[in-house]
Formats: structure tokens, C-alpha cells, sequence
């Protein structure tokens, strides 16, 4: 249909994954559920759709969108990217330069967080706060809020779950202050916090080998000196070495704590307010990699403001995932209900085949009484 128009494939590998428009499963309303769902499993997908391009210099920038792992996802992406004029959407790959990385990545026991990644000087910066996302099967809504003044926030499901200052929380600019390199720890100051033991010494009876020779073994009776050379003892582990002697760690008495190195302004710091601003804005991108398709994104959303993305939110994903929850829940009982249905049936078929065998047997069984009885 429509989207095709919009969307546009990459085709810089012959073997990315196709997307197809679907609902999935279980949904809340069939025809506004619809989105873009990842179709085959391990592959790279790379796809994405271009608008009027802006800046967000002097505004606020709001990106916003949903995800749906209906697949209950092992490992795979769910974020988004947003691109400069400039990109080559036929060529959008892992290696293509984007302005901003937002959303969910999963992958294991291990990977279960937000990615919040922006580009400042030709170089991506990550957040440093982990960001738990959703891992379950329903739709979810994520929301990144930028601000002219370097604030931020991640929102989910129309909840706020991190928020804080550029600066501070992505390393974009050298630190304010550094340790001052004039000044060096002064050489009485002790910050040991556990010494040697003066009192502890070393018992006599300690040094022992690690290794001893077996008398007790014996030269095998077919050995040949002249083929293998002089038979000797072997070396086994010593049943008494300890190891080499450390003594006993007590506190201590001298320790002072940490010197604290005095600090300065670093000379290389300098503010920059112009780290949230980027300039022609105009593409949004999906650029991830899937073990278990079946991802779907949908409710896509670029503003400069904040109330009317979350009305949206609401709008759109708010009022589709009770219903959505509802009937995955009733899916889920159907099914079990089927399977304990088939189940019933294999042991009603088994417990009639037990009574059909018996009958054979008990028939069988008269049969050769009676052929007795005439003997």
C-alpha cells in the first residue's frame, strides 16, 4: 500500500529482512495497530522515510514512537535513528552517520536497556545512566524529550523513567575542573589501609617443596635405558608445602584516607549550549538487527512539543493496550484450553485401546479354555 511510498528499503546488502504492514497476533483495534513488523529471522533490517527537513536550534525535540516485540524477543534491536538531509537512504547501513540512536535493545540475560546516543562533533556520545526497557510482549510507547536548555528526558509508556543534563550525563565536553597537576601527593602521606603484620613471623617448619620425589615407585620391568634413557624417580606434589608465606594483614594505624589532589578549572573546557541543536533534520530510520522477528513500530512521532506528544500517546497507544492485553490473555486461555482438549483426547484414545486389547485378550483367553475343555 501507502507506507511503500514512504518507506524506503536500503539496498546496500542483497539479504536485508523484509517488513511487512500487520497488526500481529493479538491487538487492540486491528486496523490502528497496524505498523511495521520485522518478517525473518537473523537479519539486518534497514529501512527508513524522509520529511521537510528543520532544525530544532531555540526548540525542543520530541521523538516518539512504539514497539511491540510480540515475538517475546531473545535478541534484537527496537530503536530508532534520525538522520541529516544528506543521508543516501538506498545506502543506510550500521556504518551510516545519524544524529540520534533512541530505544529499546535486547539481547540476552545481559542487554535489557535504552539506548540514548546522540552525535556531537562527528562522534556518537552515549548516555552514562542505564535505562531499563520493557521486555514483554504488549506495545509500549518511548518517548526522548530534548531541551533548548540541555535537559532531557526518556519517557515510557507515558511515564518519565530518566531525565538529567546533557552535559553531565553524556561525556561530550572535557570535565570542568581536573586534579591539579602542579601539586603531587606529599611522600609522608600514608593511605594503606591494611599493612603487614610486624608481629606475625614466619614459622620454621614453613619452606617446604612444592614438589618430592616418589620412592615408592617402581621402574617398569619392560623400561629400556637405551631407547628411553635412565630411569628415574617421579616428582609428585608435596602433601606438606603451604605455598609461599604472606603475613597476617591488620589495619592500618597510620592510614589518613584518600589525599584529596586539589583541583582546578580545566584549561580545555570550554561550554558549548548548542550540543542538543542539529540542523536539516529529515529522516527517521530503522537500522537493527533480529535474531526472533516479529517486532512491530508504529505511532511514529517528530514535534517540538511535549504536551501534544503525549496527548498523542494517549490517543493512540493508550486507548489500544487494554484491549490489546485482554486479547492476549484470551488467546493464551484458548489455547490452553486446546491443549488440554487434545490431551484429554489422546488419553480417552489410549484408555480404549487398553479396553480394546483387553477384550481381544479375555476373548482369546476363553477361546483356548474351551479348546481345552473338548481335549
Amino acid at each position: 500500500g501507502n507506507w511503500r511510498k514512504r518507506w524506503m528499503h536500503s539496498e546496500c546488502k542483497p539479504d536485508f529482512g523484509k517488513f511487512k504492514v500487520a497488526a500481529g497476533k493479538f491487538y487492540g483495534d486491528p486496523v490502528r495497530d497496524k505498523g511495521l513488523q520485522t518478517t525473518e529471522n537473523s537479519k539486518f533490517y534497514a529501512i527508513s522515510s524522509r520529511f521537510k527537513p528543520f532544525s530544532n536550534k531555540g526548540k525542543t525535540l520530541v521523538i516518539q514512537y512504539t514497539v511491540k516485540h510480540e515475538q517475546k524477543i531473545d535478541c534484537g534491536g527496537g530503536y530508532v535513528k534520525i538522520f541529516s538531509l544528506g543521508l543516501d537512504q538506498k545506502n543506510l547501513s550500521a556504518e551510516s552517520q545519524y544524529y540520534i540512536m533512541f530505544g529499546p535493545d535486547i539481547c540476552g540475560f545481559e542487554t535489557k536497556n535504552v539506548h540514548v546516543i546522540l552525535n556531537y562533533k562527528n562522534k556518537p556520545h552515549p548516555i552514562k545512566k542505564p535505562i531499563r526497557c520493557k521486555v514483554d510482549r504488549y506495545t509500549h510507547l518511548y518517548t526522548l524529550i530534548i531541551r533548548p536548555d540541555q535537559t532531557y528526558e526518556v519517557k515510557i509508556d507515558n511515564e518519565m523513567v530518566a531525565s538529567g543534563n546533557l552535559e553531565d550525563d553524556l561525556d561530550f565536553l572535557p570535565p570542568k575542573k581536573i586534579n591539579d597537576p602542579t601539586v603531587k601527593k606529599p611522600t609522608d602521606w600514608d593511605d594503606r589501609i591494611q599493612i603487614d603484620d610486624p608481629n606475625d613471623i614466619k614459622p620454621e617448619d614453613w619452606d617446604e617443596p612444592e614438589y618430592i620425589v616418589d620412592t615408592s615407585a617402581e621402574k617398569p620391568q619392560d623400561w629400556d635405558d637405551a631407547a628411553n634413557g635412565e630411569w628415574h624417580y617421579p616428582m609428585v606434589k608435596n602433601p606438606l608445602y603451604r605455598g609461599e608465606w604472606k603475613p597476617r594483614q591488620i589495619d592500618n594505624p597510620n592510614y589518613r584516607g584518600v589525599w584529596p589532589h586539589p583541583q582546578i578549572d580545566n584549561p580545555n573546557y570550554s561550554p558549548d549550549f548548542g550540543i542538543y541543536s542539529y540542523e536539516n533534520i529529515s529522516i527517521i530510520g530503522l537500522e537493527i538487527w533480529q535474531v526472533r522477528a516479529g517486532t512491530i513500530f508504529d505511532n511514529f512521532l517528530i514535534t517540538d512539543d511535549e504536551v501534544y506528544a503525549e496527548d498523542f500517546g494517549d490517543e493512540t497507544w493508550g486507548k489500544t493496550k487494554g484491549p490489546e492485553k485482554e486479547m492476549n490473555i484470551k488467546q493464551t486461555e484458548e489455547e490452553q484450553e486446546r491443549e488440554r482438549a487434545t490431551e484429554e483426547k489422546y488419553f480417552e484414545q489410549q484408555f480404549k485401546k487398553k479396553l480394546e486389547r483387553k477384550k481381544e485378550f479375555e476373548k482369546d483367553r476363553a477361546g483356548r479354555n474351551t479348546f481345552k475343555k473338548e481335549e
